[in-house]
């Protein structure tokens, strides 16, 4: 869209917006669509990013049916019918055989312990089992930071390429906003030019009427210069509406320096400096709430 503007400034926001395409990329492969709050409850990183996080939330999750299936492909693999797989908190997790298949019990088989009717034994494989699923959630917590580190260290690497795009992105913010006030409150392009005038035709105050939106604010001129009108003398009671007049001229003096449009039908001078001797913190915080300047 940006490159379908003939404005020069678009084009050099277009032509200077990288879209970090590598670093979205990264970020959207790696971290989950809903991470937690802090870095070390879980759930951090996508499933599908990481073999060995993938392996510890599958025994995490499925323990059960992953024993289910070894117990399943001992017994195939042995021949014996009656092989069982159990846990106690004593000796861990277990093959249990009765006497009778004591002769078919493989070589790699490690008894662990000796009943009168059975032994038990491990294997590597379940012994690996084991200390996975015992240390799975702890593993998988410090596993998660330590991936999210590595990430985190590859993004900073492009951080001179990140404040380039965010500067990019708030100039379009701050244009995007001057032409949304623009077309929502009437505003006009102002004329500039290095001429020693300052013409602004039925100009209205931008904070006052937004304030009070449900007054008509009655617009004004203002015309200054360096022959004639160098001086404006501004008199009148008490909240007649002096010092709103004043920082009404200033702020639309500095609407147009700043690229905006400005509240007002007709041009403003770049060459205009804004300046009076009322204060620009007490006249906004004073006139936004209707009270005496002088108060």
């Amino acid at each position: 869209m940006l490159a379908s503007f003939p404005s020069s400034l678009l084009s050099t926001l277009h032509r200077d917006l990288d879209e970090l395409a590598d670093v979205r990329d990264l970020i959207g492969d790696a971290i989950d669509d809903e991470p937690p709050i802090t870095l070390r409850e879980g759930r951090l990183m996508k499933d599908g990013y990481n073999a060995e996080l993938d392996d510890l939330r599958a025994i995490s999750r499925k323990g059960k049916g992953y024993l289910s299936d070894m117990e399943l492909r001992e017994r195939e693999a042995t021949g014996i019918a009656k092989l069982k797989i159990r846990y106690n908190k004593v000796f861990g997790y277990y093959i249990e055989i009765s006497n009778v298949h004591r002769d078919q019990v493989p070589p790699h088989y490690i008894r662990k312990q000796t009943l009168v009717n059975a032994e038990r034994y491990i294997t590597p494989e379940l012994k690996e089992y084991e200390e996975k699923v015992l240390t799975a959630h702890d593993r998988i917590v410090e596993l998660e930071y330590e991936l999210f580190g590595k990430i985190r260290e590859q993004v900073a690497r492009e951080v001179a390429r990140i404040q380039a795009v965010a500067r990019v992105l708030a100039s379009l913010d701050v244009l995007a906003a001057f032409a949304l006030l623009a077309e929502t409150h009437d505003y006009a392009r102002p004329e500039m030019d290095d001429s020693d005038e300052l013409i602004i035709e039925e100009s209205r105050h931008p904070v006052v009427e937004r304030t009070n939106p449900g007054e008509r604010f009655i617009p004004n001129d203002a015309h200054l210069d360096t022959r004639e009108n160098q001086i404006m003398i501004i008199t009148g009671p008490n909240m007649a509406g002096k010092s709103t007049y004043i920082r009404q001229v200033a702020l639309i003096v500095l609407m147009a320096q700043m690229g905006s449009f400005v509240p007002a039908k007709k041009r403003a001078s770049a060459s205009w400096t804004a300046f009076s001797r009322a204060s620009a913190r007490r006249i906004t915080s004073r006139v936004a709430s209707r009270r005496s300047w002088w108060k």
